[in-house]
């Protein structure tokens, strides 16, 4: 126990040839340490040179000795209890005593300590290694405006951090990119490229051969076997429709004033157009495949074969698309009781069949396509997305370097990395949930960041990239470098709650996913714009009509590209479907292949009664069908002109052979002759 008398401080020598050190004892409490406002603290010698970019241990010069240096120590408000060994006689115990002084010395060094300021420090020390530590957040030198980072940083980053471009493969097409047509070409012309004769000849053998099979089955109806001109024909009133909409079918024919269309009643009747529409198909009847129903070799699209391979041969043979292809689902309209029918809330079309279209981004050509069956029983094991793409990017035939664009449905890593490898690029946005996708939390996008705010990581040849619009989007790409100095306009509310159009900072992948996935989208507005669909309880029937308006913008693409080859004016969307309907009724030259079921050209079955050629001298009066005036009538022309309803009546004209009402309420019969 110490003394009640101070003594005075003795040197004692450490273990090992250690410096003395001071030691006082005394009999009280240790005072404590105090802090010094001195000039000559560590901050306010050493703030300036670290700022100047300097650092006190990393550019010391080695003075030579042996002796270990020691980093000067922040004295603090604090206790030391050293356990000091001193040399003791053998067998006594060491002392340990209790230092408290304000002069620690160290041989070699200053006798002053250094002393700390009430201004906060940069940094910190750690006092068991004569390393400083940095403080959290890494500052980079004076004069830069960004750090180099590691290849495979597992972190977020921001704009501020470098990120290189990765090379891109070289493009190399198997074909020119454009049209692949030498002249011009008229509407008809352009549509007999997807519809060529051969074409609409298996359809009118496949459809003749399913109506005399029906005849035979006692099915009872008026059937006149089609021929090519007159199912050119059936299609232009198909387009016609698409133009001029109606509620019914039947109102294309009707005589109102409302609806009264003279061209659908030039083409043909009501009857036939009907007729053909029931009995349309477009394969033959495959018995081997229907005994396979049920079981894996079964085809659910025999029915649609034939013009479904000849569309898709012919989409992929006359035009070559540019670099930029993008990929999405589209939704043929359907509530048929199909098995193959999906739902997609979050499409316009919520109810149909549902295709897989690879299409050119610029133009929006339907290039490549296949209609979705269900689950596939011959899928890699990787899943729907990535079976998807695959089989649309056909090599053989595209060739190589290309950039795909697709949404977050098709999206990830494994995908990209194997498009990669076979010199493909892709960029699309992803889920964050999907395997892959970095999990790191260091430095990542604050829920309720900034509009504007990027944050990014590169993992190898695959870069991620998040950014803050209305809400948090990500990104996946291999061709995208993460900034690139890219901004977009957009409307931000000020601290004053007042609308502002600012520029924010935008990634480029972002940006050209924006620009370029809007392919197929572009191909289903041209579609949806005149589009031919008609409702059918037959499935096959459906994709025939989309099959058409397939045919028809492709044709009109082909149309403005080549135009555009001539430096010519293009037609508009609207004018090229008018001249093709136009067009493909020319074709037909014969007579027969317009009239009705029995050959004749009326709108309604042929009436019975005189002969159809009276005598020249004979007048304009009426006659009776029969004796019995409820016998033999027939519709009335003037009410069906007029008033678009069906009156029967057993009173005709003698000289014009057209029954026509005669009573006293309607004088259907006096009107007509003085229209005449």
């Amino acid at each position: 126990m110490a003394s009640e008398t101070t003594q005075k401080p003795k040197e004692i020598t450490f273990c090992g040839g250690q410096e003395p050190l001071a030691e006082l004892e005394s009999d009280s409490e240790p005072e404590d340490l105090t802090e010094s406002d001195s000039s000559e603290s560590y901050d306010s010698v050493e703030e300036p040179s670290f700022l100047e970019g300097e650092d006190s241990f990393l550019d010391r010069k080695d003075s030579g000795s042996d002796e270990e240096w020691v980093s000067p120590v922040k004295t603090k408000k604090r206790r030391l209890s050293l356990t000091l060994r001193s040399s003791t006689p053998t067998g006594s115990k060491p002392t340990t005593p209790i230092v408290s002084t304000p002069d620690l010395q160290l041989t070699g060094h200053s006798t002053t300590s250094p002393t700390v300021t009430k201004k906060k420090a940069r940094g910190r020390l750690d006092f068991t290694s004569d390393v400083p530590v940095c403080s959290q957040e890494t500052r980079s030198p004076v004069g830069a405006s960004a750090r180099v980072l590691e290849p495979n940083e597992d972190m977020w980053h921001d704009i501020t951090d470098i990120d290189e471009k990765p090379n891109f493969p070289k493009f190399l097409p198997k074909r020119q990119p454009g049209p692949q047509l030498i002249l011009s070409y008229s509407p008809l012309q352009l549509f007999q490229l997807f519809f060529s004769t051969s074409v609409v000849q298996t359809i009118v053998q496949n459809t003749n051969k399913f109506a005399e099979k029906s005849a035979a089955a006692g099915k009872k109806m008026k059937w006149k076997p089609v021929s090519v001109n007159e199912f050119y024909s059936y299609i232009s009133l198909i387009i016609f429709m698409g133009l001029v909409k109606a509620k019914r079918l039947t109102d294309y024919w009707s005589q109102s004033l409302i609806y009264k269309f003279p061209y659908p009643a030039s083409v043909m009747t009501s009857k036939r157009f009907l007729a053909i529409s029931s009995n349309l198909h477009l394969s033959d009847e495959d018995e081997e495949n229907t005994t396979k129903k049920g079981t894996k070799e079964y085809d659910r699209l025999f029915k649609i074969k034939p013009l479904y391979l000849d569309i898709l041969s012919a989409c992929r043979s006359f035009f070559h698309p540019k670099r930029e292809l993008s990929i999405d689902e589209r939704m043929v309209a359907s509530k048929a009781r199909n098995g193959m029918k999906q739902y997609m809330k979050a499409k316009p079309t919520k109810w149909g069949y549902k295709l897989f279209v690879l299409a050119d981004s610029e133009t929006g050509y339907t290039w490549n396509f296949f209609v979705y069956e269900g689950k596939n029983t011959h899928s890699s094991g990787k899943g729907l997305s990535y079976d998807s793409v695959k089989t649309l990017l056909d090599y053989s035939v595209l060739g190589s370097g290309y950039m795909v664009f697709m949404d977050n449905f098709y999206t990830s890593p494994t995908l990209l990395a194997d498009l990669l490898r076979e010199n493909t690029l892709a960029c699309g946005t992803i889920r964050s949930h999907w395997q892959g996708f970095p999990k790191t939390t260091i430095n990542d996008l604050p829920k309720r960041a900034k509009r504007g705010t990027i944050r990014w990581c590169r993992k190898e040849e695959l870069l991620y990239v998040k950014w803050m619009d209305t809400k948090a989007v990500a990104v996946c790409s291999t061709m995208h470098k993460a900034y690139e100095g890219d901004t977009v306009q957009r409307r931000v509310k000020d601290e004053q709650g007042v609308w502002n159009i600012v520029n924010v900072p935008v990634p480029a992948a972002i940006k050209d996913y924006n620009k370029y996935m809007g392919g197929v989208d572009l191909s289903d507005a041209l579609i949806s714009y005149y589009n031919v669909l008609h409702k059918s309880k037959k499935w096959y029937k459906t994709f025939f009509f989309h099959f058409i308006d397939i045919a028809i913008v492709n044709s009109f693409i082909l149309h403005q590209q080549m135009a555009k080859i001539n430096k010519e004016t293009s037609l508009t969307h609207k004018v090229f479907r008018e001249k093709l309907l136009l067009e493909l009724v020319n074709i037909s030259k014969k007579p027969s292949d317009v009239a009705g079921p029995s050959g004749q050209s009326e709108q309604e079955e042929p009436t019975a009664g005189p002969p159809a050629q009276p005598a020249k001298k004979e007048k304009c009066i009426p006659a009776f069908y029969s004796a019995d005036a409820t016998g033999g009538r027939r519709k009335c022309e003037m009410c069906k002109k007029e008033e678009g309803v069906q009156v029967k009546t057993p009173v005709y004209c003698k000289k014009c052979n057209v029954p026509l009402c005669l009573v006293p309420k309607r004088n259907c019969f006096a009107k007509w002759h003085e229209d005449k």
